[in-house]
């Protein structure tokens, strides 16, 4: 079966029986991971359509009117993983404030209509005006409408705590990226393209790849960690500085990539860098001779954990 992806629920064209997960789902954590792939296997069993519709931007961006970087994944990346899971149909559907004031009755005739929805999945979710559409509305709607509310414990635990993506944005902020990659199941990572930095690394003999990252998207916190580097297929060893280079006077963060026993021309290209470990938190030095003896400090830590 074939994937689909549209940006508004009105794009779909062919009706057929449907499940369907409901919710942000930024970051696909483990969570998500439970409900998502719950759904994608019973829709097979029946023989039904495995659809997400996902919210862009996020409900609270609109909502509490948050700025500044928020999300865990770029959308794209939401996407790809979704896909990933086996679902066949993502719909990244505007949060606006048309969606905002829908009545909850009236954005379920619409999945109805364009989907011919069976079941909606999540875990313990409300959506619609004022969050009316919650899960004893749900089924009773259902009842009536002929389709069922599917609810999974999405409540993975890590460590003393339950994965979501509140946790894991609170453990961006602080650094942790061990603790955010345990509740991600995978590496968290940054995708950007690589453009001209002021190449100050490059004369202190370590030339950095300085990534044009998302403004959105949530960066861990400033320090220099161990990193797994990505282009097109080719995997390298890295260590990322993520901050404003203080040594230097710097004001704007960036993601700056030293790529082990690497010197090629990369601008231009894409990079995705996968943060491993936290090695130290970002900090001024003397001088750049003091700056490029910690810095060879680093590469050599990440070259004996990372290779």
């Amino acid at each position: 079966m074939s994937f689909l992806h549209v940006n508004h629920l009105t794009e779909v064209t062919e009706r057929r029986p449907t499940f369907v997960a409901l919710g942000s789902f930024d970051g696909v954590h483990r969570g998500h991971q439970e409900v998502i792939g719950s759904m994608v296997r019973a829709a097979r069993v029946h023989g039904a359509r495995a659809a997400v519709l996902t919210f862009f931007p996020h409900p609270k961006r609109v909502i509490q009117n948050l700025t500044g970087p928020y999300y865990i994944t770029r959308l794209e990346d939401r996407v790809a993983l979704l896909a990933e899971m086996g679902v066949d149909l993502v719909i990244t559907h505007p949060f606006d404030d048309e969606v905002r004031t829908t009545r909850a009755a009236a954005f379920v005739d619409q999945l109805l209509h364009y989907l011919d929805m069976r079941q909606i999945w999540g875990g313990n979710f409300a959506f619609g005006y004022k969050r009316e559409g919650d899960v004893p509305f749900l089924r009773a709607l259902g009842a009536e409408k002929g389709f069922t509310v599917e609810l999974v414990k999405s409540m993975v635990q890590v460590g003393d705590d339950w994965v979501s993506s509140s946790r894991i944005r609170r453990c961006l902020q602080a650094g942790n990226v061990t603790e955010v990659n345990l509740c991600l199941g995978r590496p968290y990572h940054v995708t950007g393209t690589i453009i001209m930095g002021d190449q100050r690394g490059r004369t202190i003999g370590f030339p950095t790849a300085n990534l044009d990252a998302w403004v959105e998207q949530l960066l861990p916190a400033n320090g220099v960690y161990a990193t797994y580097a990505w282009l097109d297929d080719t995997r390298y060893v890295a260590a990322t500085n993520v901050g404003v280079r203080p040594t230097v006077n710097g004001r704007e963060p960036r993601v700056e990539a030293h790529l082990l026993d690497f010197d090629d021309d990369i601008y231009g290209q894409e990079l995705r860098v996968e943060f491993v470990e936290r090695i130290r938190a970002e900090q001024k030095f003397p001088g750049l001779d003091a700056l490029k003896q910690q810095i060879a400090a680093d590469v050599a830590y990440v070259r004996q954990t990372l290779t």
